[in-house]
């Protein structure tokens, strides 16, 4: 073979090589996938709260409600929904998420730039912090407080300073997910609630990729759908039982669900 053919041989397959590494870079990743869910219980949610967080630990389940003037943090019976301990939050604040982190509840405001701590035996106020930006979702991985603000973001801060050590944006597809809500920390991953969004999103910690998604269409009470605020927000998790725990702004009922395998890729 003349080196002329052997030269356009090699130049015709360094051009389809070209051409396949640009169309495999030209081709966006894929969504991450979706899960279905079944009801396991319902439990009684009171619905007059305007529910911002929710966690669940040693067998109590702690709640923070929102709006000026009406926000609390607060006690509840699961198998109830009874209100068995109440704080209320000054009027000019508007309560958000919580997380139980060792003896204490640690619950965010959202504009106000104010994080309180409550003594989780007594709920009596034990000391506050100061917040930059705004104070949506609130959970921890173990050492480091995660927090969510309504935009693509997760901020982790340091317990002990409140500052902030890292933050990932959470992409999906090479996406921002936006309107990150409520969150809760289960088996390494960062499960948060979208405001006005039927869906939990799964998110990996370490660099903010959607791992998949729990699809709740339907779980809002029938009462409910047209009412624009009412929307699902609110995710604990029981560790000792592994239960997921789910609610809604003025749901009347807590839901125990399970997420369904995910699909086979």
């Amino acid at each position: 073979m003349c080196s002329c053919i052997r030269r356009g041989l090699l130049s015709a397959l360094l051009t389809g090589l070209l051409h396949g590494v640009a169309a495999a870079a030209d081709t966006p990743p894929a969504p991450a996938p979706v899960q279905g869910y079944r009801v396991v219980a319902s439990y009684p949610h009171d619905p007059s709260a305007f529910t911002q967080g929710l966690a669940f630990h040693d067998g109590a389940l702690y709640e923070s409600t929102g709006l000026y003037g009406r926000s609390t943090l607060r006690r509840v019976e699961l198998a109830s929904g009874r209100v068995l301990q109440q704080v209320a939050l000054p009027d000019t604040m508007f309560g958000e998420g919580i997380t139980v982190w060792r003896d204490e509840i640690v619950q965010l405001t959202w504009r106000a730039h104010r994080g309180l701590r409550f003594d989780r035996a007594s709920l009596r106020q034990s000391g506050e912090f100061h917040l930059p930006g705004e104070g949506w979702g609130l959970t921890h991985d173990g050492r480091r407080w995660i927090v969510s603000d309504g935009t693509a973001d997760l901020r982790f801060l340091d317990p002990q300073t409140q500052r902030e050590v890292r933050r990932v944006q959470v992409q999906d597809a090479g996406r921002p997910l936006r309107r990150l809500n409520e969150l809760e920390f289960i088996d390494g991953e960062v499960w948060a609630n979208i405001w006005h969004d039927d869906r939990l999103v799964r998110i990996s910690p370490a660099d903010g990729r959607v791992l998949g998604y729990v699809d709740l269409q339907g779980l809002r009470p029938e009462g409910l759908r047209r009412h624009r605020e009412a929307v699902l927000n609110g995710i604990a998790y029981d560790v000792d039982r592994g239960r997921l725990l789910v609610t809604g702004k003025y749901w009347p009922w807590l839901y125990h669900i399970e997420p369904m395998p995910l699909p086979s890729r």
